[in-house]
């Protein structure tokens, strides 16, 4: 029972951490603002190292790894999705999704029963309010519960799709895609 509760507090402090540090205290021997374009320079120079101590994914991984198995599979996925979206390269999105399919669009039900219907409806289904949510989404902010991984609100769900009566394999799959307003 303490190892999800430890999952679920790392991973609420990852999304709880500012994006930047807090600003030092003034020191005695401090530039003042009107020196700010040096400085304005030197804290630029910083900003890649904080988005990489932000974006760190090993949280997110243990999280994968505790409640829904082996995180190598799923970043696989993940990344594949981030990728096809951006790209737009619908057949790449079908070929992630499990099938047969379903979703609501504008109130109505929305199923589809393999790839090529898949791709037929890509751009029904694949709203820009969706596709934005996938291709914005840190992979460290990403939020792992039994029903998945979520990307955004809710836009897009990933998870795994028992193989076995055990469930010990898994084929990890899309498996909604949905607008959230």
């Amino acid at each position: 029972m303490k190892t999800p509760i430890a999952a679920f507090a790392a991973l609420w402090l990852a999304a709880c951490t500012p994006a930047t540090p807090d600003p030092a205290p003034p020191s005695a021997d401090a530039t003042p603002p009107a020196a700010s374009a040096d400085a304005a320079a030197a804290s630029r120079a910083t900003a890649p190292y904080v988005a990489e101590v932000v974006d760190d994914p090993l949280a997110v991984n243990q999280a994968i790894d505790e409640v829904l198995g082996d995180h190598v599979r799923y970043e696989a996925v993940i990344r594949q999705l981030q990728q096809a979206v951006t790209a737009n390269d619908e057949a790449a999105v079908a070929a992630l999704v499990e099938y047969p399919f379903s979703t609501v669009r504008d109130g109505q039900p929305l199923k589809v029963a393999d790839a090529d219907a898949f791709v037929r409806e890509y751009d029904r289904i694949m709203t820009p309010a969706i596709a934005e949510a996938i291709k914005r989404q840190k992979y460290s902010q990403l939020m792992v519960n039994y029903k998945g991984v979520m990307f955004g609100n809710g836009e897009a769900w990933v998870n795994g799709i028992c193989k076995d009566d055990a469930c010990k394999d898994v084929d990890v799959r899309v498996v909604a895609l949905q607008p959230t307003s």
